[in-house]
Formats: structure tokens, C-alpha cells, sequence
């Protein structure tokens, strides 16, 4: 079912990217209600559209037919909370957003495979997190930059979803806090902006805490933009840092980010855990 979702996603992304007419600096689709291509939970999806209603990056929605599907699309602007969380010397890389709904993919995979925590590192305003809570899964929210925690607790309280925002630096972070069980991280930024120095650090962590590695799952943000990676294609460019770190993939999904918007390819999430 979630392939399904996934293929219908995508082609409302390319139709709605193909033909926007607009000048926001950010924009993103979500169905406006269940059909037969989106069967979703009536309940989580009217949350991901709270999300969206009452989060302050979105200055306007409308709805618009694609593909069949009667869509919201929702208009922002980033600017503010980018040039904020590019002043932190350890941030791997500036706010910009995934889509709501493929934060919604992502943490319904981490369901599936079996994950019982969401550990979202470099998380910006929080929506993987905030989608890993809608679904039923214990979420925790690390971001170095105040000003985007700040934004997440606006969320958490006015959508009544608690994901936990921390406001802190994830290199320092004491993990064992957590108290996790089987946890699934995910990295926030592309290995050749700096993700593969996060990706490490989170990996010494994990291995740093007695009985975690066995049971904790990390997933990678990669690219299949070649202007984007100067070496190897293979796992968006990460598969250097698999190697190295003995994981293995079990799962790869290509979903619509903000940053791919213009492009006809999407942004493959590499699954792995450890071998």
C-alpha cells in the first residue's frame, strides 16, 4: 500500500511542479481528503494539514485539482529560518524542508520495518517527527537552532502532537537520555554538505551505548543530482559511509522535497541498518 502512495505522490509532484504558476519561494501538495489513489487514515490526515495550517512558514493554501485528485497547496517562505540555522558552526545544512507527506512516508516505513522510536536529527521545524507522533511512534525532534525549536513547540502545542523537541547540539547530545529501545535516526543534510560528519558522529554514539547498534536503524537524505555529488551515484551518496560503517540498506524510498521541486527526480531515503 505504501508503494502505491508513494508512485501517486510523486506523479501529483511532477504534474503540480510542471504546471505551477506561482512565485512563493516554497510550495507542497497534500490530498484535501481520502480518495482511492491516497487511502489514508481521516484522522492522521486532517493532522497534516493542522501542520501545515499552523505553521507560520505557510502563507497561504488553496486547492487545485491534480491528476484527479483534489490537492491543498500550500504556499510559504523559509527565508527567515534559513538565514537563522546557517549561524551554527556544527549545522550540516540550512532549513529546507522535505514535504509534509513524504515525512508522513518515511516514518509510516519506519512503522513497517518494525522501528519503535524516531530519533530526527537536524530536524528544522519537525516534521518527521511530528509524523512518526501522529502514526503511534515515540519521536524525539534534535535541532541546534532555537529559533526552528521554538517554531516546533508553537506546532506541538497548537496541533496538540508532542514530538519531543530538543533544542541541542547533535554532535553533544547524550543520546542514552533517550532511553531507547529500537530506534530509527534520521540525518538531516547530504553527505557532501557535511552529512557524512553528522551520520559519524551519531554512529560513534549509538556504538557507545551497551545493546543499542543491534536494534537501531539510520536513515540517509541522498541525491541523484549529479551537480550535487562529485564521486559515486550509488545510495545518493552514501555508500562510501555504509561500507565503512558495516550497514546494510533494507529499504530505499525517492519522495518530493522542497529542494527537489524543480527537477524531475526526487530525493531517495536510504533505509540501513547495521549488519
Amino acid at each position: 500500500m505504501l508503494d502505491e502512495l508513494v508512485q501517486n505522490l510523486v506523479t501529483v509532484k511532477q504534474s503540480f511542479a510542471k504546471n505551477y504558476s506561482g512565485n512563493a519561494h516554497i510550495q507542497e501538495v497534500i490530498p484535501s481528503s481520502v480518495s482511492e489513489k491516497f487511502k489514508l487514515d481521516p484522522l492522521r490526515l486532517e493532522q497534516l494539514h493542522n501542520f501545515a495550517l499552523k505553521n507560520p512558514i505557510y502563507f497561504n493554501h488553496y486547492k487545485e485539482d491534480i491528476e484527479g485528485t483534489t490537492c491543498t497547496v500550500y504556499e510559504g517562505d523559509i527565508n527567515e529560518y534559513w538565514l537563522n540555522s546557517i549561524k551554527h558552526d556544527s549545522s550540516c545544512q540550512p532549513f529546507y524542508p522535505t514535504w509534509i507527506m513524504s515525512a508522513y512516508v518515511m516514518s509510516s516505513v519506519a512503522k513497517e520495518l518494525g522501528y519503535l522510536e524516531i530519533v530526527d536529527i537536524g530536524s528544522g521545524d519537525g516534521r518527521i517527527a511530528f509524523c512518526g507522533d501522529v502514526i503511534g511512534i515515540d519521536s524525539h525532534s534534535i535541532e541546534i537552532d532555537d529559533i526552528l525549536v521554538e517554531l516546533q513547540k508553537t506546532i506541538s502545542k497548537s496541533t496538540n502532537q508532542d514530538f519531543n523537541p530538543i533544542c541541542h547540539d547533535a554532535l553533544k547530545f547524550d543520546y542514552s537520555k533517550l532511553n531507547l529501545k529500537k530506534p530509527i535516526f534520521f540525518i538531516g543534510g547530504l553527505a557532501q554538505m557535511g552529512g557524512d560528519v553528522l551520520a559519524t558522529s551519531i554512529i560513534d554514539k549509538i556504538n557507545s551505548i551497551e545493546n543499542l547498534r543491534k536494534d537501531t536503524g539510520i536513515v540517509f537524505a541522498g541525491t541523484n543530482t549529479k551537480r550535487q555529488l562529485s564521486g559515486n551515484l550509488e545510495n545518493g551518496g552514501w555508500s562510501a559511509l555504509i561500507e565503512k560503517h558495516n550497514l546494510k540498506v533494507i529499504h530505499t524510498v525517492s519522495l518530493p522535497t522542497i529542494w527537489t521541486f524543480d527537477q524531475d527526480v526526487e530525493t531517495p531515503y536510504i533505509f540501513t541498518e547495521f549488519k
